[in-house]
């Protein structure tokens, strides 16, 4: 597909559906995550690809905030096979399959492997996950890997 900005991410088998808000990255080079006290808002990382364009496009978002779960609670419990649908602005839907979800830790996160170029149109989805503590926060990510598998 051509460019098209994000509009809304959903994932039927964990009940996400939520509108996209462009994210940038923050001043240490991670992509940000989307204002907090909304907890079903989702971000896509409007300086890379288009969901649906070749390459690797981003959208992150909270597993949960002060008030409890948020948008990608579930995220580590998706399966392989299933569909992530995100609408784009040009009133098209790019459809992708999962076919892997692993949690890596912050601080030996595997950016290349993460973001980059696979030769296709491919997704990543990511949350916090790992170990918790009120000091530090989560200790890793929960990173779901697609690829496209339809358009309409």
């Amino acid at each position: 597909l051509p460019y098209a900005p994000a509009s809304r991410v959903q994932i039927p088998s964990i009940e996400v559906d939520a509108p996209l808000v462009d994210v940038n990255l923050d001043p240490a080079g991670w992509i940000e995550a989307p204002p907090a006290q909304d907890p079903n808002l989702a971000g896509w990382y409007q300086n890379g690809i288009a969901p649906g364009q070749r390459g690797t496009a981003v959208v992150v978002g909270h597993v949960d905030n002060l008030a409890g779960p948020a948008v990608f609670y579930g995220l580590g419990s998706l399966k392989k096979g299933k569909q992530i649908e995100v609408a784009r602005y040009d009133d098209r839907v790019a459809v992708f399959e999962v076919y892997g979800v692993e949690v890596f830790p912050k601080d030996d996160f595997p950016g290349p492997r993460v973001y980059g170029d696979t030769g296709y149109a491919e997704l990543r989805v990511i949350t916090c996950g790992g170990g918790y503590s009120k000091a530090d926060g989560y200790d890793g990510n929960v990173v779901v890997f697609a690829r496209l598998v339809e358009t309409r």
